[in-house]
């Protein structure tokens, strides 16, 4: 009887060790990235491809360029004419500069923009393996005070907007699967 107690004992302190596994799921979805699409500008239903786009962060001292023909490591192959960018998650703003030919030899070829977006940002509880993601909505376009826009479109270069049309189609940033901006050029 004292065996099977103890056996007993033994059996339920074994079992309320036992702790479930937090591994967070690699499929789950965590803070999404801002999702561009471009476009012709001369063919607005047509995709336009990408060439040597590099994208700097405001206060980086490099980029990641994204080229639809990448082949080495510096060099990230964009999915034809989408990339997707990250936002940061601690303020209500970030700038990015895009630089159209980056790679480009001629410097006249390249040309540079610089955006600004605009938002609010929400930490939501994934689960305890996977912690929170951040979702995001740009701001809307307001013609009264307090004046609000989704971004603002910045010529750096002087040497006129390459992105000659910007669009917020999806102004709520909760996944990777969907357009945010299209751009036009």
């Amino acid at each position: 009887m004292k065996k099977i107690i103890s056996l007993l004992l033994v059996f339920t302190f074994g079992l309320s060790s036992c702790e479930k596994d937090d591994i967070c799921d690699p499929d789950t979805p965590t803070t999404p990235r801002l999702v561009f699409t471009f476009y012709k500008i001369n063919s607005p239903s047509e995709l336009q491809n990408v060439t040597d786009l590099m994208v700097i962060g405001e206060d980086e001292k490099t980029g990641i360029i994204f080229n639809e023909t990448a082949t080495d490591t510096t060099k990230y192959l964009a999915n034809g004419s989408t990339i997707s960018i990250p936002l940061k998650t601690n303020v209500n703003s970030t700038t990015y500069t895009f630089i159209l030919d980056s790679q480009n030899d001629n410097p006249a070829a390249i040309n540079t923009d610089a955006i600004k977006f605009n938002y609010t940002h929400q930490d939501v509880y994934v689960s305890r393996a996977c912690g929170f993601k951040t979702t995001f909505t740009l701001d809307p376009l307001s013609t009264s005070p307090p004046f609000s826009v989704p971004f603002v479109q910045t010529d750096t270069d002087g040497n006129g907007l390459w992105m000659q049309e910007v669009f917020v189609i999806n102004p709520n940033i909760e996944n990777e699967n969907e357009t945010h901006i299209k751009v036009f050029f």
